[in-house]
């Protein structure tokens, strides 16, 4: 028996008295998701990022709502010998050139086949961006352009994980012979440069198309980039995750499993799995930037998404042309093109430091 400092004994009863007032909530555990996810939402730089890339995103699925509501133009619409109205005056699209006579007597010549400039809201929404040497409206372009670039990038990237997840699981549960086939076949890929070997399959695949096991896919199909690239980036995904499930492997915990007979399957997708999810999270944010700038370099080439199908890498490469006397057609995909690999970059890099369970987390009081 203890006493206070009031002089009353302090006995088990008054400890249970007190621990009933205190009416104290039990200590409550944290996940490590809860703890990663507090750390991403006080950055705020990333957060800002990835509503970029959220935005953009919107903005491109919304291409055909743009289309028919604000430019009036499809994406192929060409609008060669046209006019549009800007401040209450006929300019043509696509100017016609000619030779004219001034008051003087000298003669002007107008060149012919330059395309009108951004004319920002000037004419109605029209036009907002600019045109081609063809009279397509650049914003629609570049939104169905960023609609295909995003599509091949994404869908790419989640095929490509998906392969290496596989495949890491398997060189790196089993081991042996069968480690040793998937680990040459990823230095099989890695011993080429990817725009090399994006160039290589994309240009045979562009000219001929796919017509093997049931599959016929023709040179335009946007399913051979895809698959181009997914292919490509398969070691630079499942090389680190391979490492990282080699490690696993010696664990306690899946030996315990195990010994209690669990099946393979069973031990590499709720076991080792669980445990490699974050880093699969990152590096997926990351090849998916990678993806779309790797999907703008191949059909700036003429290796990637094939025309009539707009893409940013095509709408650059059909700019350089008139890159002196029409700068818009190439800067404005360009700046598209960075804004979304960048947003995708520096959200990949808060998303790492919030998993990272090294990382300091600031208590606020």
């Amino acid at each position: 028996m203890a006493t206070s400092e009031t002089g009353q004994d302090f006995t088990l009863d008054t400890a249970a008295e007190l621990a009933s007032e205190e009416r104290g909530r039990g200590i409550e555990g944290k996940s490590p998701w809860f703890l990663a996810w507090r750390r991403l939402r006080r950055n705020w730089i990333g957060l800002g990022f990835l509503l970029i890339f959220v935005l953009i995103v919107a903005g491109c699925l919304l291409a055909p709502v743009y289309a028919a509501h604000v430019s009036h133009q499809g994406v192929n619409d060409t609008n060669v010998g046209g006019t549009i109205t800007v401040n209450g005056k006929k300019v043509d699209v696509v100017s016609s050139g000619g030779v004219t006579v001034g008051a003087n007597g000298q003669l002007k010549v107008k060149p012919g086949g330059v395309p009108i400039g951004p004319q920002w809201w000037h004419a109605g929404g029209r036009y907002v961006l600019g045109a081609d040497s063809l009279g397509r409206d650049i914003a629609t372009r570049i939104l169905y352009g960023g609609e295909n670039s995003l599509q091949v990038g994404i869908v790419s990237a989640a095929i490509c994980a998906f392969v290496a997840i596989v495949l890491a699981l398997l060189a790196g549960y089993y081991g042996g012979v069968l480690d040793w086939v998937i680990t040459r076949f990823f230095d099989l890929i890695w011993a080429f440069p990817v725009i090399l070997l994006g160039i290589a399959l994309g240009t045979a695949l562009a000219i001929n198309g796919f017509h093997h096991f049931g599959i016929n896919l023709s040179g335009s199909s946007l399913w051979i980039p895809t698959f181009v690239i997914s292919y490509v980036y398969i070691p630079y995904l499942a090389r680190p995750l391979r490492g990282q499930i080699l490690s696993l492997r010696q664990t306690e915990f899946v030996e315990a499993s195990v010994a209690q007979g669990a099946s393979p399957l069973r031990i590499m997708f709720s076991e080792l799995l669980p445990n490699i999810a974050s880093s699969i999270l990152v590096l997926f944010t990351l090849i998916v930037a990678n993806t779309i700038l790797t999907e703008a370099a191949l059909s700036f080439l003429g290796a990637g998404v094939q025309p009539p199908n707009p893409s940013w890498g095509t709408l650059i490469s059909a700019g350089q042309t008139t890159i002196v006397t029409a700068p818009w057609l190439s800067v404005a995909p360009g700046i598209a093109i960075v804004l979304t690999v960048l947003s995708l970059n520096a959200f990949g890099d808060a998303l790492r430091d919030a998993l990272d369970p090294r990382a300091k987390v600031r208590i606020e009081h």
